[in-house]
């Protein structure tokens, strides 16, 4: 794969601080990750003590239920005991009702503070990492084509007259407008590279 498809510089130092800045996001996202995970496991651990209302609500109001059917049977106080039976059955629905509720708001809320708690800080730094890099890929592909024609190389040479220190310019060429202006190859080659690396591009223009 060339080089300009990829979003990272071919100058050593600034490779090295783009791999850096990488890493360091990369830490700091994983660091807020788990402590998202963290909070929405206990905040979970509620929603899990709701199941077992539910469940163990629902087993009660059954067995009521069927205890109550069962005392219609019995001769002459059959009504009589199986009212409260079935009145605490429906309670025991009621209760399980509640459990069903509690679980589904926890699970609910579980997500949403876990993302409150670690998305802010983590798009904090991604993205500003994330523009930046942007804005270097597309810097570093505009110069990198322009290098490939003469046209884009004399562009580039021009820029690096407008923008590059006085001192690295008289490297190149004492007379670095003098030599841009009358096309001297080496000349315009080398203030062309000057713009390159100033966007991480360690490469000489055809």
């Amino acid at each position: 794969m060339k080089s300009r498809y990829l979003p990272y510089a071919t100058t050593p130092g600034r490779l090295l601080a783009q791999l850096f800045s990488d890493v360091v996001v990369v830490i700091w996202t994983f660091i807020w990750v788990l402590v998202g995970l963290a909070v929405h496991s206990a905040v979970s651990s509620i929603a899990a003590v709701g199941r077992q209302v539910q469940g163990g609500a629902g087993g009660v109001a059954d067995s009521l239920k069927s205890a109550g059917h069962g005392a219609d049977s019995i001769p002459l106080v059959g009504d009589t005991v199986s009212k409260p039976l079935t009145a605490a059955s429906k309670a025991a629905l009621d209760i399980a009702g509640a459990g069903h509720d509690l679980d589904t708001t926890a699970t609910w809320l579980a997500v949403v503070l876990a993302l409150a708690v670690a998305a802010p800080p983590a798009m904090a730094v991604v993205m500003p990492w994330l523009v930046l890099r942007i804005r270097f890929f597309r810097r570093k592909w505009t110069v990198s084509t322009l290098a490939a024609t003469p046209a884009g190389g004399q562009l580039l040479a021009l820029r690096a007259l407008a923008n590059r220190p006085l001192r690295r310019l008289t490297a190149v060429s004492p007379d670095p407008v003098g030599a841009w202006r009358v096309a001297d190859p080496g000349a315009i080659r080398g203030l062309a590279a000057l713009e390159l690396r100033s966007a991480g591009v360690a490469i000489r223009p055809r």
